[in-house]
């Protein structure tokens, strides 16, 4: 099976436009074969972003990790009028992102990196909607790391459903940081950590 976490450039182009509606504004996805949520904006990827805009806070910058072709990178950035960075294994979705900055005219950079081998810098916040089939050891590196580029007041949100173990995965974060959950819905939920 070919996963969408790792690079397989054998998988056949098929590019499709996934369209979104946000506060009026209509948004523009170029996606493909080989990436997550392929033919629709995934509804927890939907979920995260929208749930954090209604309870945003003033932020100058952002991480997102595993932005896959871009959707909570560019919703973000347009949203907030701020600058953020998308990182992601796989290439292909690298390059379908920055399309994607292009045709929304946001200012995000995209760059390819295992979780955060290439990330530098600090992050008010750092926003993922984790490769749950890349496994549990992959998304708690995920959540577990992000502490090493968060402000020291910054934030991460994530969104991972009920049935692929949010809450197994939560209580091992209680050691770390301070956990909120801020919306259900669907099976999903969004979560806050924060340093505490």
């Amino acid at each position: 099976m070919n996963h969408y976490f790792i690079n397989n450039e054998n998988i056949k182009s098929e590019k499709r436009v996934i369209k979104y509606n946000y506060n009026s504004y209509d948004y523009e996805f170029i996606s493909d074969n080989g990436v997550f949520s392929k033919n629709k904006i995934d509804y927890g990827s939907i979920l995260l972003v929208e749930t954090y805009l209604k309870n945003k806070r003033k932020i100058t910058n952002f991480l997102d990790v595993g932005c896959g072709y871009g959707f909570l990178s560019i919703v973000l950035s347009r949203e907030l009028n701020i600058e953020g960075i998308g990182v992601d294994i796989n290439k292909r979705a690298i390059k379908l992102a920055s399309e994607n900055a292009k045709l929304n005219n946001v200012s995000v950079s995209f760059k390819e990196s295992d979780i955060y081998d290439k990330v530098q810098g600090k992050y008010d916040l750092i926003i993922t909607n984790p490769p749950i089939r890349a496994g549990k050891k992959v998304v708690l590196e995920i959540l577990k790391s992000a502490k090493k580029f968060l402000r020291e007041d910054g934030e991460v949100w994530g969104v991972i459903r009920k049935d692929q173990g949010v809450k197994s995965i939560l209580k091992e974060l209680d050691c770390s940081y301070k956990v909120e959950i801020k919306e259900k819905s669907k099976g999903f939920y969004i979560f806050v950590l924060k340093n505490n």
